[in-house]
């Protein structure tokens, strides 16, 4: 399974740890953030990945060329102006070429989450794209039916919510990981152009009756590493973790 790593933020709330390189070189545990994203995606079986970048472009270069890619296929997808998640897609989409489905993983993200588990899952409900998600306090959610199709979104601190599906009753509200499965019939629905959200994309296309799919991540270890607090935790997170298991291909 091919895989985008989005790299491109600037890492504003990591200041000053990101005031001579971009968020996806800040060390945890002696290796780049992005070192880790790439090691638990390659030991479970992706080959081919793009990172988008944008801040400090050229240090994410560097740093892979020294790394001679981790022996496996990756190509950069420069963003001169951010273009946002959706939009960074929407850049890249010619690198998913084989009709297959595909990770799109945040660079800042540390978990144990098994992708084999939740590309089964993707390719048993038929959805277009499948969010890793779990139960926890946080300001933004996205709300769920009893099945686990996306319905809608709210967010606490603007007190406002978006719902798409209006007929639906129940509302499960989640925390997305920031790891998603994604079928690449999602370009062919792309009415959004430039700089914006792939979350206003889901909310659209799940107003018009695709199936963007939850899939359960609570039993597994995760951690956000977007805010300088939380680095403070990484270390023993990262010896806390299991070891992850083979991705199906």
């Amino acid at each position: 399974m091919k895989a985008m790593i989005l790299a491109a933020g600037l890492g504003t709330r990591l200041r000053p740890l990101t005031n001579d390189r971009p968020k996806a070189l800040v060390e945890v545990a002696g290796k780049p953030l992005l070192e880790h994203v790439i090691t638990k995606l390659t030991q479970q079986g992706t080959r081919d990945i793009i990172i988008n970048t944008h801040h400090f472009a050229e240090k994410i270069a560097g740093f892979l060329e020294s790394k001679k890619n981790f022996g496996v296929h990756i190509e950069l997808s420069h963003e001169p102006t951010l273009l946002d998640t959706g939009g960074g897609l929407n850049k890249a989409a010619h690198f998913f070429n084989d009709g297959e489905p595909f990770l799109l993983y945040n660079t800042d993200v540390l978990s144990n989450i098994d992708l084999g588990a939740m590309l089964a899952v993707h390719q048993r409900t038929g959805a277009l794209a499948t969010l890793a998600v779990r139960d926890r306090k946080t300001s933004r959610y996205f709300l769920f039916d009893d099945d686990g199709r996306l319905v809608g979104w709210t967010s606490l601190l603007q007190k406002e919510q978006k719902i798409v599906v209006p007929q639906t009753e129940t509302h499960n509200r989640l925390s997305f990981m920031g790891i998603h499965i994604i079928s690449p019939r999602i370009f062919e629905l792309f009415t959004e152009s430039g700089t914006f959200s792939i979350v206003d994309v889901y909310l659209r296309l799940a107003g018009l009756g695709e199936r963007i799919q939850a899939f359960r991540a609570d039993q597994y270890k995760w951690l956000d590493l977007g805010r300088r607090e939380q680095f403070e935790r990484a270390d023993d997170f990262l010896q806390e973790m299991n070891p992850p298991t083979s991705l199906r291909r």
